[in-house]
């Protein structure tokens, strides 16, 4: 923990998506849901491009959580950092790296 980190009034580290988190785990929930479908698409033998099909929506709604998750990152984590060039300039290499992550997957 930094001394640049986010805190609440009781002096608790605060990720940058607490006020998403409820929207976030309800989409993480339905994705989990999405490859428990799959799962039993695949024991059932279903249409390879129906299985596809599936896929390509879990993967677009990670997608989404991650850019999500990538948003608060830069508005709640990021914009904390920028009184102190020092911190900023980490917590943009931070973000510069998982978004090369997003990308490259």
């Amino acid at each position: 923990m930094t001394e640049h980190d986010v805190h609440d009034a009781n002096g608790s580290r605060v990720p940058g998506y607490i006020d998403a988190k409820d929207a976030q785990l309800k989409r993480l929930r339905r994705i989990e849901g999405q490859v428990r479908g799959l799962q039993r698409m695949v024991e059932s033998e279903a249409y390879c491009i129906d299985i596809l099909t599936q896929v390509s929506a879990a993967t677009k709604a990670l997608e989404a959580v991650a850019l999500g998750l990538l948003d608060d990152h830069l508005r709640h984590c990021v914009a904390d950092a920028a009184g102190d060039p020092v911190h900023l300039d980490a917590k943009v290499t931070e973000a510069s790296a998982a978004i090369a992550r997003l990308v490259r997957s």
